[in-house]
């Protein structure tokens, strides 16, 4: 038997797709300046090797049998994929990276992080010979992370750029550049014991109370607990998403971004503390790995939208909607 794959080739596959657009092999052949007799040969070693009847003999038409309608649905669907395939090589060709790997601190608002995703999905691409721009041929992959988890994805080569690092950070081939500072609040359900205790809260009275943290996502690197003080009970949680609504539930305390808790504070569903330590401002970062003058386009247009002060104020504060 004729090997398949060596006749499933995308000249079969369309001479396939014009017998039964033509409705013949007399008519078919004349589009492919061919004899009626090679597409004969031709289609009788497609069906030897798939052990199958791709046409009905009976029949003074070329009518497929549903054996021939399967393969011409499929062979039509496949031709499309090589001709996508084929443009995307060629714009990855012309400096758009395959994949692109964001990293992004759980810290982050997502509704910032999606409209940017959305932006850069919109934007179009010329290629030549195509019939209209495309969109940009790099696939983009999110990655969810927590504190030294951010950094370690970036300096792993996980991921291309981090987002949300909180702190200058530097590395081989690595650069950074500051986003903002992100104030971190001490805050309670209102049934929570600390909500009628007197401002400020003491170190020694926050210790006795069970504090809620979001669990470092690092695995090599060592991992970050801030704000648990000596002995104190701690409730770990997966996400912030789930850290506030742990704290929402008065199952302890903890520090939360001021634009996360902001509206829960404004409707009572949350009560802000004040302490007798300093205030909790963090600067945040974001960094890239460049190993090449030139960033990829994918890269530098990600690189581009975070150098603009609107777009870096929205990832540190725009947190109504879904949380990572």
């Amino acid at each position: 038997m004729t090997d398949r794959r060596h006749v499933l080739t995308p000249d079969a596959l369309s001479m396939m797709d014009i017998i039964a657009r033509t409705g013949s092999f007399a008519a078919a052949a004349r589009e492919l300046g061919k004899v009626p007799s090679a597409l004969t040969y031709n289609v009788r070693q497609l069906e030897e090797a798939l052990d199958v009847l791709l046409f009905d003999r009976r029949s003074r038409q070329a009518q497929l049998t549903a054996a021939g309608e399967e393969l011409l649905r499929e062979g039509r669907r496949l031709l499309m994929q090589m001709d996508a395939v084929a443009n995307r090589v060629q714009r990855v060709a012309q400096g758009w990276e395959a994949q692109l790997t964001i990293a992004i601190d759980n810290a982050m608002a997502p509704r910032a992080l999606f409209d940017l995703i959305a932006a850069f999905y919109e934007l179009r691409t010329e290629l030549p010979g195509a019939a209209a721009p495309a969109a940009p041929p790099t696939r983009l992959k999110v990655r969810s992370e927590v504190l030294s988890g951010t950094w370690e994805a970036l300096v792993s080569g996980e991921a291309d750029i981090a987002i949300g690092l909180p702190g200058d950070r530097t590395g081989p081939s690595i650069q950074c550049a500051p986003l903002g500072d992100m104030e971190f609040v001490l805050v309670v359900a209102p049934h929570h014991p600390l909500a009628a205790q007197p401002d400020p809260i003491s170190v020694e009275t926050l210790a006795a109370h069970r504090i809620i943290t979001v669990a470092d996502t690092a695995r090599d690197l060592q991992p970050v607990t801030v704000g648990v003080l000596p002995g104190q009970d701690v409730l770990t949680m997966p996400s912030m998403a789930a850290k506030l609504e742990a704290q929402l539930r008065g199952l302890g305390c903890g520090f939360l971004p001021e634009p996360l808790v902001r509206r829960h504070i404004e409707a009572g569903r949350l009560v802000q503390k004040a302490t007798d330590q300093p205030r909790r401002v963090t600067a945040i970062h974001y960094a890239w790995r460049q190993t090449s003058a030139q960033p990829g386009k994918a890269l530098g247009w990600w690189l581009q939208q975070l150098e603009s002060p609107a777009t870096r104020s929205a990832l540190l504060a725009q947190h109504e909607g879904l949380i990572l």
